[in-house]
């Protein structure tokens, strides 16, 4: 077979992927989509180079900003992060997992005024008080939220609920769902020009394999 007969090489592909259960079911989809690629052995490691693709393992806010800036050609990452963000990233796709819902939840029967609020997500947690015309401080935590509602230290939490187990299991509730949430596909914009000829088949695919698992559901 000459040169001229040999298939082109596929450009490199950088992908940002957030820790945890995303990296792994979004590793898993993005091969049967047809991306050379497997779940990595655990290690230490914070790159994976597999042929022309690299994957990036990040924390979950940290993926809009790899994608944004085209450090990374494309993404998945949960809305709920994407919308904190505040980056207006280019979004083809709602991948249909890791479904979760924000929301505003207080102790049970709680009927005090709310003058705090402790979130994960300060930009929409003021967004969404602003929008009821509510002046609370809200205060910035990285984990365990519920528990800033239960000591005391706010009078309500924003934070992300799926089952509802924990809140029952410590006598809190929603009151309002802020937003729903799921894994979304994210692409750097100059990525999509340059690279078209990859990335719009593979959008293309993604979106065929996202629609036969909500055609079976």
């Amino acid at each position: 077979m000459s040169a001229d007969s040999l298939p082109p090489t596929p450009p490199p592909l950088t992908l940002a992927l957030p820790k945890g259960r995303i990296f792994e079911e979004g590793v898993a989809l993005l091969a049967r989509a047809g991306l050379p690629i497997a779940l990595p052995e655990k290690s230490r490691a914070l790159q994976w180079r597999m042929e022309h693709v690299t994957l990036l393992e990040l924390r979950n806010q940290d993926v809009p900003v790899y994608v944004d800036l085209g450090i990374a050609d494309m993404g998945i990452v949960g809305k709920d992060v994407l919308a904190e963000s505040g980056r207006k990233i280019y979004e083809p796709l709602d991948l249909g997992f890791s479904r979760c819902r924000l929301s505003f939840i207080r102790e049970l029967g709680a009927g005090g005024p709310v003058n705090r609020v402790a979130s994960k997500y300060p930009h929409l947690t003021r967004a969404y008080l602003a929008e009821r015309g509510l002046l609370a401080e809200v205060v910035k935590l990285s984990g365990n939220i519920e528990l800033a509602a239960l000591t005391g230290l706010a009078d309500a939490v924003v934070d992300l609920v799926q089952t509802g187990s924990t809140l029952r299991a410590n006598n809190l509730e929603e009151l309002e769902i802020l937003m729903h949430s799921s894994a979304r596909l994210v692409v750097n914009r100059t990525a999509l020009k340059l690279k078209r000829e990859t990335l719009r088949p593979l959008i293309e695919r993604l979106r065929e394999l996202t629609a036969e698992v909500g055609n079976r559901k």
